[in-house]
């Protein structure tokens, strides 16, 4: 899910620190990685599935890391993203999130791959209004949008 709420305050460290922002990726929180082959995707079911959710708000509350020392944004309520992450995995369940390598994926909006001391003015809002599908160019490795799945007024 893209957040462009956060790219004033986190695009230039990312452009620095995490190797897929020099390759298109926005700052976004991962709602599943990765995905199906770009020509196996249904893309009627994904907006079928993303419109039975409701718009939300969120704010991006505190720098965290992980283990293996990156660094990332950590979103509340995280549940929510959750949830979104659970729904595309039940609907796909042959492509778990991180292809498995984590028990309970952590919503999160990665600022860098490696161990950084960073100082931003948070909480950052965000309003969650739809989830964005990008693929990756097998020509040149970068990435583009595909399409966006707007969330319609669903109770999930």
């Amino acid at each position: 899910m893209v957040v462009p709420e956060a790219e004033p305050a986190v695009g230039e460290l990312r452009l620095q620190h995490d190797s897929s922002a020099a390759l298109g990726v926005p700052a976004h929180i991962t709602i599943l990685f990765p995905f199906a082959p770009p020509d196996s995707i249904d893309e009627g079911a994904l907006a079928d599935l993303f419109a039975r959710f409701r718009p939300f708000d969120f704010v991006l509350d505190s720098v965290e890391r992980f283990d293996e020392g990156v660094v990332w944004l950590h979103p509340r309520p995280s549940t929510l993203f959750e949830d979104l992450t659970a729904a595309v995995w039940q609907r796909w369940p042959d492509h778990p999130p991180y292809e498995g390598e984590h028990d309970e994926p952590i919503p999160h909006l990665t600022v860098s791959e490696t161990p950084l001391e960073v100082e931003l003015e948070l909480p950052i809002a965000g309003r969650a209004h739809e989830v964005t599908l990008i693929e990756e160019s097998e020509a040149d490795g970068r990435w583009s949008v595909r399409r966006a799945f707007p969330f319609g007024q669903g109770v999930a």
